[in-house]
């Protein structure tokens, strides 16, 4: 299975070569796989520490801290549901706009910041997660979702520095613009570059009037820009809906298991709004 790969080919860059012992040497599992998946359930939704975990199911912490590592990357590689199509997962953000040009489907997309630890002082890069918003370590996540507030996708996060409409560039999203030119994506002010480049694919608030506008011009821009917040505000529904996860209220672990543990999270929440 990929995971598995995953997993032999990152023990055999660690190993530095071929293994030295014989397939399935090791300590045995000592709970069960719907044990593990629910205990990773459990952490990701009221972020209990290990510990206590493994008094809730009589095991050492180790071995909860083991199928947790385990289940969290299984998690996270299945990518969103896809409402009506129980068989299909979007993981890429290609994946995303070929259904949504599909589906006739128009896109909102967002970044969504998460506190985190501050890195050590010793450590290079440590202004590269101070958010320029709200003056503190965060980490940034970009998330589309439908017009129902339904998650299709989320990236793998970056660092809270980095603007919003950088984050998305990183990710392809010119690319995808390209070649699914029929895909229009609302977004907010933070996107005026992104508008910009894709005019009519990327569409961004109305522009406020020049001051000594006519008041019927004004008037018009209200009820424009009031139109596309309504039709905008589903995305913020779906930030909302992963907020209410426990560890994403403030991330307190290692910073490189973010990533994993933010798209375990969004698969289960798209899981849930697809079948509601």
């Amino acid at each position: 299975m990929p995971w598995q790969a995953g997993v032999e080919g990152r023990r055999h860059a660690a190993r530095g070569g071929v293994r030295k012992r014989a397939e399935g040497a090791g300590a045995r599992h000592q709970l069960v796989f719907a044990d593990r998946l629910v205990a990773t359930l459990i952490h990701l939704r009221h972020d209990l520490p290990h510990s206590m975990l493994g008094l809730l199911f009589g095991v050492d912490r180790s071995t909860i801290t083991r199928a947790i590592g385990e289940v969290r990357t299984l998690l996270a590689e299945r990518g969103c549901a896809v409402p009506e199509s129980p068989g299909l997962r979007l993981r890429t953000l290609a994946d995303v706009f070929a259904y949504a040009q599909a589906e006739g489907i128009e896109l909102r997309l967002d970044a969504t910041e998460i506190q985190v630890r501050r890195p050590p002082a010793s450590r290079g890069g440590r202004r590269a997660f101070v958010s320029g918003k709200k003056k503190q370590n965060m980490m940034k996540a970009t998330v589309i979702a439908d017009w129902r507030g339904r998650t299709l996708w989320t990236d793998a996060l970056r660092p809270g520095r980095m603007h919003d409409a950088t984050a998305a560039r990183n990710e392809g999203i010119a690319v995808c613009f390209q070649h699914f030119p029929d895909v229009e994506v609302l977004l907010d002010d933070g996107y005026l570059g992104l508008r910009r480049d894709h005019p009519g694919q990327a569409i961004t608030p109305p522009r406020k009037p020049r001051p000594g506008a006519l008041p019927g011009r004004i008037e018009q821009w209200e009820r424009d820009r009031h139109g596309h917040s309504s039709d905008r505000i589903t995305v913020e529904h779906a930030l909302a809906d992963h907020k209410r996860w426990k560890q994403l209220t403030r991330w307190t672990h290692r910073r490189d298991r973010l990533p994993d543990t933010y798209r375990a999270i969004v698969g289960l929440v798209s899981d849930r709004t697809t079948q509601a």
